[in-house]
């Protein structure tokens, strides 16, 4: 056997074990977030029940290698050396994939991006069979690709968004019909066959079907198999019984539930998903062993259709190492939950980082009529009644974005859902259906309201629209790479797994650079001093860049202009999203302290408005520069110079007092503020007089007036910034001091 696939071999067992590691950082939010949402258990807890989940789940996981072995092509049409670079072209398009959209911020699926990576790998290397071999031709492609099999498990992973988010949806309305979110009282009558009910569904689907290839043969098996309704009715009379028992001790049944849940889905997750990790690494391995025993590098790999089960130590030491990154990544776990938490919070609060969409909007309104026809229709005492079911009250006191019957409902409905796409071998997307199970069941539990439905419509929209794009680009993709791997050769065998490597290296380098940022502020004290820390960084970020933006427009710096435009959109952005988030960061703070909160709106809304000045400047100052008109004249030139001078003196006032704390020097910077505004009047006029007397450039006159209006503007927002920071600090301190209100701008679009 060549040292070449030696290589390739080793290189195949390292993807694997990265892959291992971002999988479940990236997709262990599926299994966890119920759990962690609705605060049933500690972390810990969480995690040790989760583990245990894992380590069932990859020992029985042997059937879905199917997937990768054989499943997509046909392995008896290609021979070892095609396959393992086939096999090769789909971990390196894989890496390409997800360094693709870490950097472009955009979701993605490991299902989604194994089946599409296989399929544009296959397709490469049988076209390039197909062009060497006179005797086939483009009609012969059926021939290699299997592609009955190939549309059977994307239609499965499509039709998984629509079913999985009307099961959440049905299954939420029917339990909050049921026991409304004052759930105590009935709970404690009924609540044991609920969760029994539940229960029996997780012992069936994930113990039964999720370990059917390890039970079979038993007699018991066999007569469950032949009695399932029987069956399944004794289990719930089982179940509900012991859980009855077992709340009369006053234990939450509800925790036992969802954390019976998170084993059952995390079963599920490892026995679907990991083929998505290691299932072309074991496949490349299997074809290595069974040419190595062959002693033939040329012989066609048809023994890869056999359903052989995969090596029991290889499985076992991936849960190993699944269970590893689990447990050594929680911070990026926590991070990864914000996403789903924040589309399915019970509440008004609109997501962060949400804008939106025409799509979104016409949703929203389409629902709303429909809602206004079936009122006409449904008596009103009928709906008076339903209402009353869907009134929220936080009868926890746990302070969860939702409660333990929605987190019930979430983990039973997508163990359910999962398992049985496992016990018929379809690789089902655990992120599609746990990410739509959520989705459905905060719609059916009313906590998209009025004031936030757009935003996490435009959200949902947003993931599912990631994921479509990842089958696109992954086919896109491996495609490219398998051209590449089985033209190019040796060479540009190296070129590729240099580039993977890199880009392996720069996605870690990145996580560790985002995992050092400041935790999220808590107290009335961290949230002042987070706010702080971030005006002072703002007030002196817009310095440097408004400053940059003069120099640049003077010399006509396309480059440096488009530079400083995202530079002052993600400034802006900042402190919008920062604005966005008001309502909940006012929640932490105490009620008692007004004043606390008044400084907080205030300095939100100027930091807000000063950086949009400043996007308003260097927008139109590159779109003037990079549409090639005229630059600005001389005297326009003298003039902005001046103004900049003016307002780096100013801002370097602000900035000292802003970060020291002192504000002795307040009135100064009052009286340089006037005497900018007054050079700006008279830069107007000067310029006015020009373009009466036809000496200045339209074009030219339009940048220059709106730099000049902005920049006062920005001026104005900064000056209030900084009164409104004195006022609070001073009356923080007991000083008896009379507030001055701030100037406000003028109505902005």
């Amino acid at each position: 056997m060549s040292e070449f696939y030696t290589v390739i071999v080793g290189i195949l067992a390292v993807l694997a074990v990265t892959g291992l590691f971002v999988g479940v950082t990236n997709d262990a939010v599926n299994f966890l977030n119920s759990a962690l949402g609705s605060k049933a258990a500690s972390m810990r807890t969480v995690l040790l029940v989760a583990s245990v989940g894992i380590v069932l789940g990859v020992v029985t996981s042997s059937g879905m290698m199917e997937v990768a072995r054989s499943g997509l092509f046909n392995p008896g049409m290609f021979t070892f050396r095609e396959v393992m670079k086939l096999y090769l072209g789909v971990m390196f398009a894989n890496v390409i994939l997800l360094g693709l959209y870490n950097s472009w911020g955009l979701p993605t699926s490991t299902t989604v991006s194994l089946i599409f990576c296989l399929l544009g790998s296959a397709v490469a290397v049988s076209l390039y069979k197909i062009y060497h071999d006179p005797a086939f031709g483009i009609t012969d492609l059926g021939d290699y690709i299997n592609s009955s099999r190939a549309m059977g498990v994307v239609s499965a992973i499509l039709l998984s968004v629509v079913i999985a988010f009307t099961c959440g949806t049905t299954v939420m309305y029917i339990s909050r019909l049921i026991f409304s979110f004052r759930y105590t009282t009935l709970f404690r009558q009924f609540g044991s066959l609920w969760c029994g009910a539940s229960l029996t569904a997780i012992v069936y689907f994930a113990v039964f079907k999720g370990l059917k290839t390890l039970l079979a043969g038993y007699r018991f098996i066999e007569i469950i198999d032949s009695h399932l309704l029987a069956a399944l009715f004794i289990c719930w009379i089982c179940c509900s019984s012991l859980l009855f028992l077992i709340q009369r001790f006053k234990i939450n049944i509800l925790r036992i539930t969802i954390l019976s849940g998170v084993f059952a889905l995390a079963l599920a997750f490892a026995g679907n998903d990991l083929v998505n990790f290691i299932g072309v690494p074991v496949a490349g391995f299997d074809a290595y062993s069974i040419a190595g025993a062959a002693g033939n590098t040329e012989m066609l790999m048809e023994p890869l259709a056999e359903n052989v089960p995969a090596n029991f130590y290889i499985l076992l030491t991936a849960g190993g190492v699944m269970i590893v990154a689990l447990w050594s990544s929680k911070e990026a776990i926590l991070r990864v939950t914000k996403t789903e938490l924040s589309l399915s919070t019970q509440g008004e609060d609109e997501p962060a980082q949400a804008d939106s969409s025409v799509f979104s909007r016409t949703v929203v309104r389409v629902a709303l009529n429909i809602n206004a026809g079936l009122e006409r229709v449904i008596p009103t005492r009928v709906r008076n009644a339903i209402a009353r079911r869907f009134e929220y009250e936080d009868v926890e006191h746990s302070g969860a974005p939702y409660d333990m019957i929605r987190a019930t409902v979430n983990l039973t409905t997508s163990a359910l859902l999962i398992s049985l796409a496992t016990s018929l071998k379809l690789p089902l997307s655990t992120t599609y259906v746990c990410f739509m199970v959520a989705m459905g069941s905060s719609l059916a539990d009313r906590a998209w309201g009025r004031e936030s439905a757009v935003y996490r419509i435009a959200g949902v929209t947003t993931v599912v629209a990631g994921w479509f794009v990842t089958a696109l680009g992954g086919f896109l993709i491996a495609l490219l790479v398998g051209f590449l791997l089985i033209w190019g050769g040796t060479t540009v065998f190296v070129l590729v797994t240099l580039l993977c490597g890199w880009i392996l290296y720069k996605s870690r380098f990145a996580k560790k650079k985002e995992e050092e940022t400041a935790p999220e502020a808590k107290t009335n004290h961290d949230i002042i001093a987070s706010l702080r820390e971030e005006v002072c960084h703002t007030m002196e970020c817009a310095t440097k860049i408004y400053d940059r933006t003069m120099l640049a427009v003077m010399m006509e710096n396309r480059k440096e202009l488009r530079n400083l435009v995202k530079e002052a959109n993600d400034l802006f952005y900042q402190s919008r999203d920062r604005k966005y988030t008001l309502l909940p960061t006012l929640k932490h703070l105490q009620t008692s302290d007004v004043n606390t909160a008044h400084y907080y709106v205030q300095i939100v809304d100027y930091l807000n408005e000063m950086t949009k000045a400043l996007m308003h400047i260097t927008r139109p100052a590159f779109e003037h520069i990079d549409n090639n008109h005229e630059g600005l004249s001389k005297e326009q030139a003298k003039d902005l110079m001046s103004i900049n001078d003016d307002v780096e003196h100013i801002y370097r006032q602000i900035n000292v007092m802003l970060r020291n704390g002192d504000f002795t020097d307040i009135e100064m910077v009052l009286a340089l503020r006037d005497q900018l505004f007054e050079t700006i009047a008279d830069a107007i006029k000067s310029e006015l007089t020009r373009i009466n007397e036809a000496r200045s450039n339209t074009k030219a006159s339009m940048l220059y007036l709106t730099i000049l209006t902005e920049t006062k503007n920005m001026v104005l927002q900064s000056r209030n910034l900084l009164k409104s920071q004195q006022y609070f600090l001073t009356h923080r301190a007991g000083a008896s001091t009379t507030w001055i209100k701030p100037q406000t701008a003028a109505p902005r679009e």
